[in-house]
């Protein structure tokens, strides 16, 4: 990743630009060697700046991915309602756009284990206001795309396929370890989940009790 060296923000369009670069680098070393072997270090030397730069626009690390995370919730969404209102059956639009969405899926894995740790109030505020919101959203989209389950059932399916995509995540992309090992006992490999598969056979599964749970 080439490093980028910045004069001192002033202005707030430059303030600006300097925390849409933090973001940007912050993503795009996530996508090369996943979210958990991030450091703020790396960050900083990304877009040219000392960690102390960095801290003035994000508090810590887990600040910058938490924020991160709320975007790719929210970008989740935007792709998620128009598949649902053109008629897309909603547990494979769930299914199909989580495993399409790898950064995400590393997000979820580390958000309650990470990335809700060492940060402040504010930015757990700000990060809960759109999850929620967008659960809620997407809870109704599925409640109204689905059949046989009501908005909060929706919201239900759209809690647990983001949970369970989040679990998922860092056992069908293993550790070189587990890759050596899986190599050397394929019967050991053929035993791990797959994404896809186990979100639509789980989803569906939920789909058919929740109805059951109303009374």
């Amino acid at each position: 990743m080439a490093q980028v060296t910045f004069i001192r923000a002033r202005r707030p369009e430059q303030k600006q630009l300097r925390r849409e670069a933090i973001l940007a680098a912050a993503h795009e070393l996530a996508l090369e060697v996943g979210v958990q072997h991030v450091s703020l270090g790396s960050v900083a030397a990304a877009v040219g700046l000392a960690k102390s730069n960095v801290i003035r626009y994000f508090g810590t690390r887990e600040e910058i991915y938490l924020e991160l995370a709320a975007d790719a919730w929210q970008e989740w969404a935007a792709a998620v309602t128009p598949l649902l209102r053109a008629g897309g059956d909603p547990i494979t639009v769930l299914s199909e756009t989580l495993d399409a969405r790898r950064l995400f899926c590393d997000l979820l894995s580390q958000t309650s284990t990470t990335l809700e740790h060492n940060v402040s109030v504010a930015a757990a505020r700000a990060f809960k206001q759109v999850v929620l919101q967008v659960i809620a959203e997407l809870g109704a989209e599925v409640g109204a795309a689905h059949p046989d389950l009501t908005e909060s059932e929706g919201t239900e399916m759209v809690m647990v396929a983001s949970a369970l995509a989040g679990t998922l995540y860092p056992v069908v992309n293993p550790s070189p370890t587990m890759l050596e090992l899986y190599a050397q006992e394929p019967e050991l490999a053929a035993a791990c989940p797959k994404m896809i598969p186990t979100l639509v056979r789980t989803l569906s599964a939920i789909a058919i009790g929740l109805p059951g749970l109303r009374y």
